[in-house]
């Protein structure tokens, strides 16, 4: 774990839950996309640059979620690197208490407020394609997250962050988080279309091709969205909903999980809502879902 993996004589990253890229860059400085998730990751990082002798000149964080800023602090404190996020991950970053709290939809009780869920806030600045070493591109990855992106590099390695999931991954958990299920399949299919010299998602394996991981992730969305309409057939409420889905999938329930999943659900509801499949009722004071 936290082994420094070489793409080309430039592009890295390093091995561990949530990949962290790695890019050389002039003068022995590197940049990270993204920092790993919480003050040990940081230390291990640190301690692999001072082996190579590189300086840390700046972290650009794909996304805000606490796996993937929460060496920011440390990593930031010890080298006085900048760090970037894009759009409303900035806010994120800065202020991790957002992470838990839009999940749970309200203050989140101490079993939300961990490391998992709620980073240390770091010192985040805008990114934009004006802050990024020479050559390389900002790709949007809408879906997953509010504004997460991904990065290519000049000599054609693709960072892809987490708009896709491994197979054995998805055959273990079934439902993975995603904050907007339209632009997450758009963002899925988009990606479909890249080529690149080796594409490093942040949670499957890294490849030259990713065309069928993608097609993979869109089917089990749609998978997915297929067994919440046929549980709302009759008209449910959204914690019925949940419960079956948990049972269906042999997931098991905890607080992480209830705040994960569910928001992930709630999100589904959405977007079947908006594209005609499903009817929200009131009745009897409670919201219930049924299928058009």
């Amino acid at each position: 774990m936290y082994e420094l993996i070489q793409i080309t004589d430039k592009s890295h990253y390093i091995q561990c839950p949530a990949k962290i890229g790695l890019v050389r860059l002039e003068g022995g400085e590197v940049c990270l996309i993204d920092s790993g998730s919480d003050k040990d990751a940081g230390r291990k990082v640190r301690q692999l640059l001072d082996a190579q002798g590189w300086k840390l000149r700046a972290i650009y964080n794909t996304h805000s979620n606490a796996d993937h800023i929460g060496g920011n602090k440390y990593l930031q404190g010890q080298t006085g690197c900048r760090v970037y996020a894009p759009g409303i991950e900035q806010a994120f970053t800065q202020y991790p208490v957002l992470e838990p709290s839009f999940l749970y939809g309200g203050y989140p009780c101490k079993d939300l407020r961990h490391k998992f869920l709620m980073a240390q806030g770091s010192d985040a600045e805008p990114l934009t394609p004006a802050v990024l070493p020479e050559g390389f591109a900002l790709i949007p990855l809408p879906g997953h997250f509010f504004d997460m992106a991904g990065f290519r590099t000049p000599d054609d390695v693709v960072y892809l962050a987490d708009c896709l999931s491994s197979r054995e991954t998805l055959d273990k958990y079934q439902i993975g988080f995603i904050y907007d299920v339209a632009a997450y399949l758009e963002t899925l299919e988009m990606v479909k279309g890249l080529s690149a010299r080796m594409f490093v998602p942040a949670h499957a394996p890294a490849a030259e091709e990713i065309a069928d991981l993608a097609q993979y992730n869109i089917d089990k969305v749609r998978e997915v969205a297929g067994r919440i309409l046929e549980l709302c057939r009759e008209p449910l409420p959204f914690e019925t909903i949940l419960q079956r889905l948990f049972t269906a999938y042999r997931l098991t329930m905890d607080f992480q999980q209830y705040v994960l999943v569910g928001s992930t659900v709630r999100s589904y509801l959405s977007w079947l809502k908006d594209t005609g499949k499903l009817d929200a009722v009131f009745s009897d004071n409670l919201l219930l879902w049924q299928r058009t």
